[in-house]
């Protein structure tokens, strides 16, 4: 396991507990708040900003302008973006992409898990702390916005 799996591990108390998950499960619960966040992105909401549905682009353009680990979850059809702790109620793009912290917990794939079915990493993280960047983050919500708002007119 990377250095950067072991970090997020220690979002609990007991940070032997994920690794137990992991290896037994493919998947860890980890409670969010503590080193991180996640923020939320519908599918249509990430095609409408990278202008394909196709998972290879859509992979590329999330590891280029999020610069950080993103999650994918294909029943839910739903992507997470792993951000610093920040306060929910100060995000502004709650109504769009939904920031979930302190109170809420996380499927967290193990590290081998990268798809194309299931839960899996679009982007694994790559060093200890890697989170993607509230500002990049908000940047893919605002550039979805034209391509969202032509579709209800």
């Amino acid at each position: 396991m990377s250095a950067a799996f072991d970090w997020l591990a220690r979002a609990l108390d007991e940070p032997q507990q994920a690794r137990r998950e992991w290896d037994e499960r493919g998947v860890a619960l980890l409670p969010l708040g503590k080193r991180f966040n996640i923020v939320c992105l519908t599918a249509r909401l990430v095609h409408a900003a990278v202008g394909t549905a196709d998972l290879d682009a859509v992979t590329a353009t999330l590891a280029e302008l999020l610069r950080g680990p993103v999650i994918y979850n294909d029943t839910q059809h739903a992507y997470y973006a792993l951000t610093e702790p920040y306060p929910t109620a100060r995000w502004e793009y709650a109504a769009e992409a939904p920031m979930l912290g302190s109170g809420h917990h996380l499927c967290m794939p193990a590290f081998d898990l990268t798809g194309p079915t299931g839960l899996y990493w679009a982007v694994p993280p790559r060093i200890v702390g890697d989170l993607c960047p509230l500002p990049s983050v908000a940047a893919l919500v605002h550039i979805a916005r034209v391509p969202l708002q032509g579709r209800t007119r």
